[in-house]
């Protein structure tokens, strides 16, 4: 079984000392996003394949991979780099600091350990296309070596997070805008050519409306990449969660509404305030996030 810390909340970054007890109990408790009782996902090493993490800043969770690194489980990092002015993600560490940690990492597990995801891409009056190219290209030259693939994905404008987008828009005082398919597909195509110069492999998560040539499909849940980094072949079946997903099978041990980053587009947090609130009250010491 592989294990997801978590594309629903940032456990690197807010919730390492829980996840540290969890994995030296063997165990935690998960609350059903879709209602109903919680359930229990094992952490023992013999019931887990691999960790795959999700984060914006790495920092507080290094002596957490140490310790996974030291049981003999391998694990790959999704991490975020976006370098978005504050208006819209005002709390996430810059994107210097998120560029050195990925280098740390990298040079510490090997490049196969680290994913850069520049995820999502959101159209405002402070984020033009010409903004974004200049954006990863300027990224990608610093983080060549480091990673060996770069994922992409537009931002999914849900009703919460449409809701978060005019909040901060109408607080910030800019615009933004959801295209059409036909020029989030000319953008992406030019990101994904940017990333290939730099000798990164271009991927898209899960929309297949938007993959054209140079973008792969991404697999963020690699069972591939894990036996890599492992040195050994693990056991691991595609079963992706949405079209277009070619992930495969795992078990997310987060929790939505409690990521206190605040980035106006998350498709995770219905509220920031209510996100805030939960890590307020979050116990290390408990069974569940």
């Amino acid at each position: 079984m592989i294990v997801s810390a978590s594309y629903r909340t940032d456990i690197p970054a807010f919730y390492g000392a829980w996840f540290r007890a969890r994995l030296r109990a063997g165990f935690c408790r998960v609350a059903n996003p879709y209602g109903g009782p919680d359930y229990r996902v094992s952490l023992a090493k013999p019931d887990v394949d691999g960790f795959v993490f999700w984060t914006r800043n790495l920092r507080p969770f290094l002596p957490v991979l140490d310790e996974i690194a030291g049981l003999g489980l391998p694990f790959v990092v999704q991490f975020t780099v976006t370098g978005y002015p504050r208006a819209l993600e005002p709390s996430v560490i810059a994107a210097d600091e998120a560029v050195a940690q990925i280098v740390r990492l990298a040079a510490r597990f090997g490049p196969r350990v680290v994913v850069w995801r520049y995820d999502p891409v959101f159209l405002t009056e402070l984020t033009p296309p010409d903004w974004h190219r200049q954006q990863v290209a300027g990224l990608a030259r610093r983080l060549a070596g480091s990673c060996d693939e770069v994922v992409f994905s537009f931002a999914q404008i849900y009703a919460k997070t449409r809701a978060n987008s005019d909040r901060a828009a109408q607080r910030h005082g800019y615009s933004w805008r959801d295209p059409a398919d036909a020029e989030k597909a000319a953008l992406l195509r030019d990101l994904a050519a940017v990333a290939a110069t730099a000798g990164l492999t271009p991927s898209l998560c899960a929309q297949p409306d938007l993959l054209e040539e140079p973008l792969e499909a991404a697999r963020c849940i690699d069972g591939g990449r894990l036996s890599d980094v492992a040195g050994r072949p693990l056991k691991a079946r595609v079963k992706g969660n949405r079209p277009g997903c070619f992930c495969a099978e795992s078990r997310d041990i987060g929790a939505y509404d409690t990521c206190p980053h605040g980035c106006v587009y998350c498709y995770a947090v219905r509220r920031p305030e209510l996100a805030k609130e939960s890590h307020r009250a979050h116990d290390p010491a408990a069974e569940r996030l």
